[in-house]
């Protein structure tokens, strides 16, 4: 059931790099930083939502100013999930882009399509 190293890092380049794609095409007047396996979206009311790599434990994190979250990747559903709520990342980072930026953004294209091809 655990990732490899490998997989998991590709896993998360891939929804890190998706999650900027949506960003960019949004529209929105926001600054986007990644380096080191960690995205910052800094949003125009100085507001940020931060997603970073925790091999360690082969979770994606993310934080925000509702909270920090953990997510695992399902293998078999193809999606991150909160390891407490069990909401998909893509309907969290949409609740919390409308809560920070008042503007509703689809991220679809990041709960169950990782099958290795983006």
């Amino acid at each position: 059931m655990s990732l490899t190293e490998a997989r998991f890092h590709d896993l998360v380049d891939e929804t890190q790099n998706t999650i900027e794609d949506i960003f960019d095409e949004s529209g929105l007047d926001l600054d986007l930083e990644s380096s080191a396996g960690v995205l910052t979206v800094k949003f125009e009311n100085g507001t940020q939502l931060i997603i970073s790599r925790q091999e360690p434990l082969r979770q994606l994190w993310l934080a925000a100013p509702a909270g920090g979250f953990h997510f695992d990747y399902d293998e078999e559903e193809k999606r991150w999930v909160c390891d407490k709520s069990e909401e998909l990342l893509g309907e969290m980072l949409q609740r919390l882009t409308l809560a920070q930026a008042g503007v509703e953004i689809e991220f679809d294209a990041i709960d169950g399509h990782y099958d290795g091809n983006r």
